[in-house]
């Protein structure tokens, strides 16, 4: 009886210190949320498509081209370095539902042929014609995507650093944003996975912007705050584990590409390897033009800008050159 009595104590005790830890990490949490809102807040306007309620950015006038940022990332990653770019050119650069200040809509899947279908009614919905869709690493795969499933809606795809290739193991480094389960997903979110990120946010940007140093200004400017948000990783982690889903079968499928497009990677990219998932697409779609540069990471376009909008440049001439 003694020994039941002492269990019971030890475990109430272990209850009480699980439940203090966890309110101090979703404190922690709220806070770092509240201060990246505050330091970094939205920068566009926001329309509603099929429930999803998308941020956007959209300055410019003449062919429109469409930015569609990677895993964890968001819109300033695009307009901060690249916009500057371009003179005659309408450019647009979206949230991705669950990311940054988008929503997704209530039990809306991440899938790939999902986020496909979202940029689609995207584009119809603000008067678009047939645009250059830009994706970045993940991105491009949804430009891929998109390219497969709705090919009217698009002229043309050009591709930075993008995942090509499925791989049926999840890299050590991505391992922490393998979780199937949507409720410990956000258990996850709202507690421990905020105040870690920004623990390790040094090392995960070397990791990501690698051999070259990120931006001074990358978590204002850049939007790096942005991801230190719940809603933000929850939708990082959504994406991250929803690409099996369709990657194998969409793979197998680029052949049937017919539109312009392009690939730029750099040789030093420590996230997905130019050789499987730039150089291994040679031949897959008819007409790929593939740029490398050499010493480049993962983030060419802060690590080359100039370069990266002449790449951009060259494919939107091949994809509205009729129009022209």
């Amino acid at each position: 009886m003694a020994f039941l009595s002492l269990f019971l104590w030890v475990l109430a005790a272990l209850f009480v210190l699980a439940a203090l830890a966890a309110g101090y990490f979703a404190y922690a949490t709220r806070r770092i949320a509240a201060q990246s809102e505050k330091l970094v807040p939205a920068a566009g306007k926001f329309i509603d498509i099929d429930g999803n309620r998308i941020h956007y950015v959209d300055q410019g006038e003449g062919p429109a081209i469409l930015f569609v940022h990677g895993l964890g990332a968001q819109l300033l990653q695009f307009r901060h370095p690249l916009f500057d770019k371009f003179d005659g050119y309408r450019l647009i650069a979206m949230d991705r539902p669950g990311a940054g200040y988008s929503v997704r809509a209530r039990g809306a899947s991440a899938r790939l042929t999902e986020q496909a279908r979202v940029i689609s009614r995207f584009i119809d919905a603000l008067g678009l014609e047939k645009p250059l869709l830009v994706g970045h690493s993940l991105g491009g795969l949804v430009a891929l995507t998109t390219a497969l499933e709705h090919p009217r809606a698009i002229s043309g795809i050009a591709l930075l650093a993008p995942l090509t290739r499925y791989q049926d193991t999840v890299p050590p480094e991505f391992k922490a944003l393998y979780i199937r389960s949507p409720l410990k997903r956000w258990l996850m979110a709202n507690t421990l996975a905020i105040p870690t990120s920004l623990k390790y946010a040094p090392q995960t940007l070397a990791f990501i912007f690698g051999p070259q140093p990120p931006d001074d200004d990358y978590l204002i400017k850049g939007g790096g705050w942005v991801g230190l948000r719940p809603s933000h990783f929850y939708g990082a982690v959504s994406d991250f584990t929803a690409i099996e889903q369709d990657m194998p079968a969409l793979e197998k499928r680029y052949g049937e590409i017919s539109m312009p497009a392009g690939i730029l990677f750099g040789t030093e990219d420590r996230v997905l390897g130019y050789e499987r998932h730039g150089l291994g697409m040679e031949g897959a779609i008819p007409g790929l033009e593939i740029e490398i540069l050499h010493g480049v990471g993962h983030m060419p376009h802060y690590a080359a800008a100039e370069k990266v909008a002449a790449f951009i440049k060259r494919i939107a001439d091949r994809a509205f050159a009729s129009r022209r």
